[in-house]
């Protein structure tokens, strides 16, 4: 190869493997596309489970009541707080990329902040969640 040729830069392969999961960190906008495809996959796992909780409660009130108490459970509480957050965050990311599919803060900067304030908002719904679930408020 002559030397008035030069060669072009080769992307770089980044070989994932488990143990490297770790130290290679995705951006916020990253993280966040990846956190609501799995709330969307968990809600979709979770809907045979909700409808056939909503037929229980309306079959008969002896059924109702049997729910409620199975509902008064600190862990059932805690998946049904895993639900809640699923579908807050899914909603403000789902809200997000409709933003972006718009046009609408698709700038790196700005795509970056749209991501963090998918945090700000859903987060602190979920603690309002939790709070009114576990019987707080």
């Amino acid at each position: 190869m002559s030397a008035t040729v030069q060669e072009k830069k080769r992307p770089e392969f980044r070989n994932i493997h488990v143990t490297q999961i770790i130290r290679y960190r995705l951006p916020a906008g990253g993280f966040a596309s990846f956190l609501h495809r799995a709330s969307g996959a968990l809600m979709f796992l979770a809907l045979p489970f909700l409808l056939w909780l909503f037929d229980l409660s309306l079959a008969s009130e002896p059924s109702y009541v049997r729910l409620a108490e199975v509902f008064s459970n600190w862990f059932v509480k805690l998946v049904l707080l895993g639900l809640c957050w699923a579908l807050l965050h899914h909603l403000v990311t789902g809200i997000r990329h409709v933003l972006l599919d718009l046009h609408v803060g698709i700038e790196k900067e700005a795509a970056a902040r749209s991501a963090l304030w998918v945090y700000f908002i859903s987060l602190p719904l979920t603690l309002l969640a939790a709070l009114r679930l576990f019987g707080v408020l």
